[in-house]
């Protein structure tokens, strides 16, 4: 044996009792659990428990996993797998033009690094790319919002027959490359326009060539549970499995309506349909500030929005919009400004503004908040983030309980104060919600971040401790690990995760980091 893990707790994925035993890593397997084995290098695991590595269902690593590729933020925590190209909004399949509004739309999510080696265009390139070295294993799902952009355009219209045939065959041929399936952001332009026979056609393909569909839905508040019925909805008729991205209840219209949801997708399951979902175990949300804007006013692209908001007239109907109908950016609710917080800033003139609130900014500035909003947009043309203080515990809690849950970060790793949950989701899940608020059983918990979410992305050999199944494993301890990452000091890695292996190679080890690239992209075989 290359390695023995010897004496841990096993909590092996599938949700039953832990037990105690030797694991010997083999080759980058798991080549024995038993007792008495001995390798190369012994780990004493005394007092530890031993789980498969987390899997990452809502990531945006996309390009932060290749400019920064050690990935500490993730493999600090115990993630060995994370799934891309999420929100409907990603860098592949794309053309030069597309790719450059990209990385000025994304720029809030991903930043736009200079100096940056832009080597692909088509999804099998971009996972070429990620096989030149990674920390972590990666999975991809086509955007449907890129693959929109790219076949369509930035128009809110539908897309002709043969724009309609372009879509479907870039996204049958970015699923046999190796994309996991298609994914939506259904409140950010262009994938907002789509309608659902549209993607309904594009489900169809998905789940034909083996992935399944992971929409970030149409409004988490008003009109959020008519939003997750169009998904089922849409999976029912196109007979594409369905995962749930982020899937929560917010906003003060939702207060407590957690079991509707639930309620939804039991009896939707009952009928046969194949649901999942995904959540993060915090109560603020993250995006890009510009997402709050009605999907009208970002129509034909970043220039053709920076032009609406340099003009006077055209702002105020925004204005209204945004304050006082609810527009469908900011999941037809009416925007709170004392709940929008600027966490993320590309120029350091406006630094001043992170950490506080759109209120909080325009009352010390003497300004009203929507002209604040407006003209910081402008000034970073588009590429600011934020946090959006709208979430509920009560239904946090009992989403997380359902038994069709997997664990998401949906952790934006760039801007100035980050949201903690790109540094802490799955720790906190097993400090706050196992140790300390008993939500969660130790074993059901590992099941929700590791086997459950193996099962969805079709991996054979990953998301258990068992022999013949790779090495992505995480040693933990039980009674000290928890998340340090908070909103004001947000990049702080977890206590308690002294051990991480991916592809039985150590990236975490005696609680260093070392360095090791041995992740690489996990593909679709269609």
């Amino acid at each position: 044996m290359d390695i023995v893990i010897r004496g841990a707790q096993i909590a092996d994925g599938t949700g039953s009792p832990s037990y105690r035993a030797d694991v010997g890593v083999h080759e980058g397997k798991i080549a024995s659990i038993g007792s008495g084995l001995s390798g190369t290098r012994t780990i004493d695991a005394t007092g530890l428990v031993l789980a498969p590595g987390f899997i990452d269902m809502h990531s945006h690593s996309d390009l932060q996993v290749l400019a920064k590729p050690d990935h500490l933020a993730k493999v600090s925590q115990g993630v060995t797998t994370e799934v891309l190209g999420q929100d409907g909004l990603s860098y592949a399949p794309v053309n030069d033009e597309v790719l450059a509004t990209l990385r000025g739309q994304l720029a809030g999510w991903n930043d736009d690094p200079p100096g940056f080696d832009w080597n692909w265009r088509s999804v099998g390139e971009y996972l070429d790319r990620l096989d030149r070295g990674i920390a972590v294993n990666a999975a991809y799902l086509v955007p449907q919002g890129t693959l929109r952009l790219l076949c369509v355009g930035y128009d809110d219209r539908p897309p002709t027959p043969s724009e309609m045939d372009e879509m479907k065959t870039v996204l049958a041929q970015s699923l046999r490359e190796g994309a996991v399936g298609l994914s939506s952001g259904l409140t950010y332009t262009p994938g907002m326009y789509a309608d659902t026979g549209e993607l309904v056609e594009l489900c169809r393909v998905t789940g034909e060539l083996g992935g399944y569909y992971s929409p970030h839905h149409r409004s988490y508040g008003a009109g959020a549970l008519e939003a997750y019925a169009e998904m089922v909805d849409v999976s029912v008729r196109s007979g594409c499995p369905l995962h749930l991205a982020h899937a929560t209840m917010n906003f003060p219209v939702n207060e407590g309506r957690a079991p509707e949801l639930l309620t939804l997708l039991d009896n939707a399951i009952a009928s046969g349909a194949d649901i999942t979902l995904d959540t993060y175990p915090y109560l603020p949300g993250a995006t890009y500030l510009s997402a709050l804007l009605p999907s009208w006013a970002s129509e034909g692209g970043p220039e053709a929005t920076l032009g609406r908001l340099s003009d006077v007239d055209t702002r105020e109907r925004i204005r209204v919009e945004i304050e006082e109908t609810g527009s469908d950016g900011c999941h037809g609710v009416p925007v709170d400004w004392d709940s929008i917080e600027i966490n993320g800033v590309r120029h350091a003139s406006n630094s001043a503004l992170v950490g506080h609130s759109v209120l909080a900014s325009a009352s010390a500035r003497g300004v009203r908040p929507s002209d604040l909003y407006f003209d910081v947009l402008v000034d970073e043309r588009l590429g600011t983030s934020c946090l959006m203080h709208v979430g509920h515990e009560g239904n946090v809690q009992a989403i997380m309980r359902h038994p069709a849950h997997t664990g998401g970060s949906d952790g934006l790793l760039v801007g100035d104060r980050p949201h903690p949950r790109a540094w802490g989701t799955f720790p906190r899940y097993l400090a706050r919600y196992v140790r300390e608020l008993g939500v969660l059983g130790l074993e059901e918990c590992v099941a929700h971040l590791t086997g459950r979410a193996a099962r969805r992305l079709r991996l054979a050999d990953r998301g258990l401790v068992r022999e013949g199944f790779a090495a992505d494993l995480v040693l933990f301890d039980p009674e000290t690990v928890a998340d340090t990452a908070t909103f004001d000091e947000p990049r702080q890695r977890a206590i308690g995760i002294p051990h991480v292996f991916v592809n039985g190679v150590p990236v975490i080890d005696d609680g260093t980091a070392t360095g090791a690239l041995p992740g690489h992209s996990l593909r679709n075989r269609a």
